[in-house]
């Protein structure tokens, strides 16, 4: 499996670039949205998720691993193939799409092409609970950031990811420092 590519683009055609690593082209699909970006004999520098099926073998590309992570999580929506997932890229980030997720914005999946209606309230269904509630959105940078090492921390206890969350929820704003916050998490998690 290729996780991750950095090389030179050698070639360059819509929906895809070929990307020369170490005397090797890789054909690497890619959203729109960065494709537009680029230009031939460019460095590059991509994370990939390797696709196999029986008679194909693709690699999709994301500048950002947080974008490959949410094409995860797309593609493990049943009926939404990766292609579908990577053309949802071509109308936002990962910021934009889990927005729409949790605010339960359909039309913002309806506008991709070969996704319909109903595989919009799936994709929004199956994720919602996955991504947290609205006001996970609307938290300043550094709330974000001492979130994020709380999280860190509790998984490190062996506690999931929606465990952390829901722990953060359940300490409200109390604790000042990330250690008093990560402190009282394991209290909450420990009832």
């Amino acid at each position: 499996m290729i996780g991750s590519l950095e090389g030179i683009i050698e070639y360059l055609e819509s929906p895809f670039v070929i990307v020369k690593v170490g005397g090797v082209g890789y054909r690497v699909l890619l959203p729109q949205s960065i494709l537009q970006k680029l230009k031939i004999n460019q460095k590059i520098k991509l994370f990939t998720y390797t696709y196999v099926r029986e008679d194909a073998l693709d690699l999709f590309g994301f500048e950002a691993l947080e974008n490959l992570k949410m094409f995860e999580n797309l593609i493990g929506v049943s009926g939404i193939g990766p292609k579908t997932a990577i053309n949802i890229f071509s109308f936002g980030d990962q910021n934009l799409i889990t927005e729409a997720i949790i605010k339960g914005d359909v039309d913002f999946f309806t506008k991709v092409p070969r996704l319909g209606r109903k595989n919009a309230q799936k994709i929004i269904i199956e994720l919602r609970s996955k991504m947290g509630s609205e006001q996970d959105l609307d938290l300043s940078e550094e709330d974000k950031k001492s979130q994020l090492e709380i999280t860190q921390a509790l998984k490190v206890f062996g506690f999931s990811t929606q465990e952390a969350k829901e722990a953060i929820k359940g300490i409200k704003n109390q604790g000042k420092t990330t250690e008093e916050k990560i402190r009282l998490t394991l209290k909450y998690l420990g009832k």
